[in-house]
């Protein structure tokens, strides 16, 4: 184990799983510690690393003083830059190919480290998908710190998956299997000045993350849905939202949307779900979203799509008191139905009493001695700053 130097800074080596919804809280959390001292590494796969080149701009991965970039292989080979990487193909890659790439850049991290070009690395934040950085820290003893991106429920429920396996629930007859991915998109900087022009309250966000994807059937129900609602709407649609093809929406929806209906392909989600004029959040119940929309204090209506999504539906539906939940086999009257609850109905307005009381207990987490302001600094000082 390598310890920093009186005036050095210790030097972290951050690595999340290659998706935005994990790409995302890694990045909070490298920035966290890069204000508390710390040399940061980001490590992302090359496809990851070229496509923010791409949807960022040619020097959006320059870095700054003691906050750099760097990438690993994932092993798959070379694909359409902008198609969608497949889920399983890519954590069967990673399983192989992961530990050999990332023992690599640790060992020219330490080269360039006695060069004198930045600090030792002091430590490992790892994603909790990427093990293999496990094996490689063990090797060459450095502590490591597994940063699990889902909820707290959800990583329980993970952890109990080899007994459904040992008690025969799983996997369940005629389960199908569907490939999926996920996507990094180009921000479109219209939705804020478009949200700007809307009253307070009365728009519905409606954004399925990253990885979703749905067919051009749920697609049409949810648009009807939405158009029948009469509220206003922005609704992010990845151009690969739908499985197998492109995400078409018929001329005549677009024609009766016209002036209360936004479609973009990607947007500053933190920032719209703060905006005054967000009313409610149609979502797929990822992680992160969920996070979000409770920091700003936004119900939610909930079709997740899978990994622990459905536990976070049940716990924003039936836990908290902020969400209701959609079909899987989604129709038009209940979208519809559920948008015009959400946004004027006796329940939405007691979803919205709640949701923002979680996001007055979300700002008081984070305050100077918060509960999440004070597990930072003990992740610091206890764990990663640790010489013990």
């Amino acid at each position: 184990m390598v310890y920093p130097q009186a005036g050095e800074k210790p030097h972290a080596v951050c690595i999340p799983y290659p998706a935005q919804g994990h790409i995302n809280p890694m990045l909070k959390l490298a920035k966290l510690l890069h204000h508390k001292g710390f040399h940061i590494t980001f490590v992302n796969t090359e496809h990851i690393h070229k496509r923010l080149l791409r949807s960022q701009g040619p020097h959006s991965l320059d870095g700054l003083p003691h906050f750099r970039f760097d990438m690993i292989p994932d092993g798959l080979p070379p694909s359409d830059a902008d198609s969608t990487q497949d889920i399983p193909s890519l954590c069967a890659s990673l399983s192989e190919h992961g530990l050999s790439a990332f023992r690599s850049l640790l060992l020219k991290l330490q080269e360039q480290s006695q060069d004198g070009v930045m600090p030792p690395v002091t430590c490992i934040v790892s994603d909790g998908v990427m093990a293999f950085t496990v094996d490689a820290a063990e090797e060459l003893k450095i502590p490591e710190v597994v940063f699990w991106t889902p909820s707290a429920c959800g990583m329980l429920g993970y952890t109990k998956y080899r007994r459904l396996v040992e008690d025969g629930f799983t996997p369940l007859k005629d389960e199908a299997l569907r490939s999926v991915g996920g996507n990094l998109w180009r921000e479109e900087p219209g939705c804020l000045p478009w949200l700007d022009s809307k009253e307070p309250g009365s728009v519905v966000y409606v954004n399925f993350g990253s990885i979703t994807v749905m067919t051009t059937g749920q697609l049409t129900e949810f648009a009807w849905g939405l158009a029948n609602s009469q509220k206003p709407f922005l609704w992010i649609i990845r151009p690969d939202l739908v499985a197998s093809e492109s995400a078409v929406l018929p001329p005549e929806f677009v024609e009766e949307i016209a002036g209360r209906g936004m479609l973009v392909s990607w947007c500053q989600q933190e920032e719209v779900l703060k905006h005054r004029a967000i009313g409610g959040f149609l979502t797929h119940s990822g992680w992160n979203s969920t996070l979000e929309s409770l920091c700003g204090g936004v119900p939610v209506i909930c079709w997740p799509f899978f990994a622990e999504q459905q536990t976070n539906c049940r716990y924003s539906c039936t836990e908290w008191g902020i969400g209701m939940e959609i079909d899987n086999d989604v129709k038009r009257d209940e979208v519809e139905g559920l948008v015009r609850e959400l946004m004027e109905g006796e329940k939405g307005k007691e979803m919205r009493k709640k949701a923002m009381e979680w996001k007055a207990k979300a700002e008081e987490a984070i305050m100077l001695g918060g509960t999440s302001y004070n597990n930072v600094d003990k992740l610091i000082s206890e764990v990663l700053s640790s010489i013990d």
